[in-house]
């Protein structure tokens, strides 16, 4: 019986590997990978978990601390020229969850929060929002409890761009500065 799909070999495996990783703007983990190349119902994790190791020892990607896989220069190289080979559909299925991990890790390193647990069992909350010229807002909240100030914390970074919105318009309301 034939296969469908793109993913018929192990070859087929590590160019979209390469695919995937040159336009990673982070180093990926194993699962990573095979979460932004599971764009084909015939590839396995065990497939992606054989070839990361063989790409290594050949040289296209280098294993950092942590686990972690960036490409190398020949993995590049090798990349570009294999590209076109993936299908057009698993490519543009790809790109569009690389695209989408790079926007999530990009934001995730300018929000952060930060719970200290005082004395008395209440919690500060430290959240703060950057971008890439600097800090652009911190505020510390206190939450009665842990659970609190978990909340406030995941609240926060998933707001946190609609709180630094809300907080400039606020400030910088003329209508209140007139009446003053």
């Amino acid at each position: 019986m034939k296969r469908h799909g793109f993913i018929h070999d192990m070859m087929d495996v590590k160019v979209l590997i390469l695919f995937v990783a040159s336009r990673a703007g982070y180093p990926l983990t194993t699962q990573e990978i095979y979460e932004l190349c599971y764009q084909d119902d015939c590839l396995s994790y065990f497939d992606v978990c054989t070839a990361i190791p063989q790409m290594v020892e050949s040289g296209h990607l280098k294993e950092l601390e942590g686990g972690t896989y960036v490409i190398t220069e020949k993995g590049r190289q090798d990349g570009e020229i294999t590209a076109d080979s993936v299908a057009f559909t698993v490519r543009q299925r790809a790109e569009t969850a690389v695209e989408r991990f790079n926007r999530q890790l990009r934001r995730s390193s300018f929000v952060k929060t930060q719970m200290i647990p005082r004395e008395n069992g209440e919690f500060s909350v430290v959240m703060a929002l950057d971008d890439e010229n600097g800090n652009l807002m911190t505020l510390e909240l206190l939450a009665p409890n842990q659970r609190q100030a978990v909340h406030l914390g995941k609240q926060f970074e998933r707001k946190a761009e609609i709180i630094y919105n809300l907080t400039m318009t606020e400030l910088l309301d003329t209508e209140d500065t007139a009446e003053s």
